[in-house]
C-alpha cells in the first residue's frame, strides 16, 4: 500500500514455566520421568496492525514444601509453601515491537522493528521438604511408624527390620480425640526414616532424611530398650543429637520431647526408672509410651501440644 504507513503488529509474549502449589499432592513421583517442561512460544506479529497471540504458560503442580534449584548455579529459585502459590521456574521472552512504533514525522514508513527476547532455558532440580508440626526421629525400629499409625490415619509400612520406612510419611492427629484440645485442632506429624551414625555425612541416606526435619517445629525423639536390637537409649539419643548439630545447628535447638517407646515389653518397663534418672541428669524429662497398646500416648500428645504453641509463634 503506497504511502500507507507502517502496519506491523507486535509479537506475542512467550509463555513461562510456572510451578503451582497443590495441597493434594504429597510427592514428586509424578515428575520423576518428566525430562522437559516447555511453555508455548509467542506468535509473530502480522501486517495490518495485527498483534501475535501470547504463548500459554506451562503450569506444573507440585506438593507444598517443594524447593526449586537452578542446577547450574545451585541457587534456590524459590520455594512453594502455600496452596495455589505460583513460582516462575523459567520466564517467557518478551514479544518484539512492530514497525508501527518507529514511525516519525520524517520517516512515515520505517522498515525497522524490534526483535523479541528469548525465553529462559534452565535445568532445575526439585526437592521436597515435608511441612509438618512434629518431626518424628530415632534409630531404625524404635517404633516411629507404629506411633504414627496409632495416632493418625496414616498407614506406613510396619515391620521388624531396619529402614521399613524409606520415605517420609505424614499423619494428621486430631488432638480433640486424645486431649482436651478444641474441636478441629490438629497437628501434623512427619515420620522420618530411621537415622544411623554418620547420617549428617549421608550414611543410610541420612542427608536426604535430615532435610525433611528442617521445616518441623518440634522434634519427637523416640528411643528404645529392645534387647533384641541391642539398643542403649541414652547413647542412641546422644548420637543422633550429634548428627542433628552437624547437619544444622539451628535444627538441634528446636524444642523436643524424648520418649522411651515399646512400654508393652517387660524389659522396657523394668528399665524405665533407671533411664529416666539418667536422662534427668542431662536435663531431660523422659516419657514412657507404648504405641501398640496406646499407653502413654495421650501424655506424649499433650506434651507435644504444649511445646508446639510457642514454636508456631516463632515460625
Amino acid at each position: 500500500m503506497p504511502l500507507g504507513g507502517p502496519s506491523g503488529g507486535d509479537g506475542g509474549r512467550g509463555g513461562s514455566v510456572i510451578f503451582v502449589g497443590d495441597e493434594g499432592r504429597n510427592s514428586l513421583l509424578d515428575l520423576k520421568h518428566v525430562r522437559v517442561m516447555r511453555a508455548e512460544r509467542g506468535e509473530h506479529g502480522k501486517g495490518r496492525d495485527k498483534y501475535g497471540h501470547s504463548g500459554r504458560n506451562e503450569y506444573v503442580r507440585v506438593p507444598l514444601g517443594t524447593v526449586v534449584f537452578d542446577e547450574a548455579t545451585e541457587e534456590i529459585i524459590g520455594e512453594v509453601l502455600h496452596h495455589g502459590q505460583e513460582l516462575i521456574g523459567a520466564q517467557g521472552g518478551e514479544g518484539g515491537r512492530g514497525n508501527k512504533h518507529f514511525a516519525t514525522s520524517v520517516d512515515r514508513a520505517p522498515k525497522k522493528a524490534e526483535p523479541g527476547t528469548p525465553g529462559q532455558i534452565k535445568e532445575v532440580r526439585l526437592e521436597l521438604k515435608v511441612m509438618a508440626d512434629v518431626g518424628l526421629l530415632g534409630f531404625p525400629n524404635v517404633g516411629k511408624s507404629t506411633f504414627i499409625d496409632a495416632v493418625s490415619r496414616a498407614r506406613p509400612k510396619i515391620a521388624d527390620y531396619p529402614f521399613t520406612t524409606l520415605s517420609p510419611q505424614l499423619g494428621v492427629v486430631k488432638l480433640d480425640e486424645w486431649t482436651g484440645a478444641d474441636a478441629g485442632e490438629t497437628l501434623v506429624v512427619a515420620d522420618i526414616p530411621g537415622l544411623v551414625p554418620g547420617a549428617s555425612e549421608g550414611a543410610g541416606l541420612g542427608i536426604r532424611f535430615l532435610k525433611h526435619l528442617e521445616r518441623t517445629k518440634v522434634l519427637l525423639h523416640l528411643v528404645s530398650l529392645d534387647p533384641s536390637e541391642g539398643r542403649e537409649p541414652f547413647l542412641d539419643y546422644q548420637t543422633l543429637r550429634v548428627e542433628l548439630a552437624k547437619f544444622d545447628p539451628e535444627l538441634a535447638q528446636r524444642p523436643e520431647v524424648v520418649v522411651l517407646s515399646k512400654a508393652d515389653l517387660t524389659d522396657v518397663r523394668e528399665g524405665y526408672d533407671e533411664l529416666k534418672a539418667r536422662f534427668k541428669e542431662a536435663g531431660l524429662d523422659l516419657l514412657l509410651m507404648s504405641a501398640a497398646t496406646r499407653d502413654g500416648v495421650k501424655t506424649v500428645l499433650e506434651r507435644l501440644r504444649a511445646s508446639l504453641q510457642p514454636a508456631r509463634d516463632d515460625f
